[in-house]
C-alpha cells in the first residue's frame, strides 16, 4: 500500500459562509478551524494547507455562555514596563467584534508558519453582508 500525500498544486479551494448569529463561540470556532485546516476533506494532510476559505457574517451577534461576557478578559502586552492592557469581552464586542472570533479560531490552529497561512483564509464581517459574492460561497453546515 502506498500513501499518497496531496501537494499544493493538486488542491482546490472552496469558499464557505457562516452566519454567527446566535451561535455559541466555541462550537462555531471548532467548525471554522476544521475547515481552515482541511479536516473536513478526505485528502487532509497535516503538514499541508489543504483547507478552504471561510467568511463569517454577523460577528457581533455571537453568543457565549455563563458570565463570560463580563468576566472574560483579553490581555495584550506592548513589551514596555506596565504596557499590558486588559479588555473585557463586553468592551471588545462593542469595539472590535471580529477579534473575538479570530482569537478563538487562531487558538485552535497550529502555532507555526502553517497556522499563520491558514488564519489568512478567515474573513470576518459584522452585519449580514460581505464582499465575497463573486466566489459563490456555500453555507457551512
Amino acid at each position: 500500500m502506498k500513501t499518497t500525500l496531496l501537494t499544493s498544486p493538486d488542491q482546490s479551494k472552496a469558499w464557505f459562509v457562516v452566519d454567527a448569529a446566535n451561535e455559541t463561540l466555541g462550537r462555531i470556532s471548532v467548525k471554522i478551524a476544521n475547515v481552515l485546516r482541511g479536516r473536513h476533506k478526505p485528502t487532509y494532510t497535516p503538514h499541508t494547507d489543504t483547507g478552504d476559505f471561510v467568511v463569517v457574517v454577523n460577528a457581533e451577534k455571537i453568543k457565549v455562555t455563563g458570565k463570560k461576557n463580563t468576566d472574560k478578559i483579553y490581555m495584550s502586552y506592548s513589551g514596555w514596563m506596565g504596557g499590558d492592557k486588559h479588555v473585557s469581552m463586553e468592551t471588545m464586542r462593542a469595539n472590535k467584534p471580529e477579534f473575538i472570533i479570530e482569537h478563538a479560531v487562531k487558538g485552535m490552529l497550529p502555532r507555526n508558519k502553517l497556522g499563520r497561512q491558514m488564519i489568512k483564509k478567515l474573513k470576518i464581517h459584522t452585519g449580514p453582508d460581505h464582499p465575497y459574492q463573486a466566489q459563490q460561497p456555500q453555507p457551512l453546515v
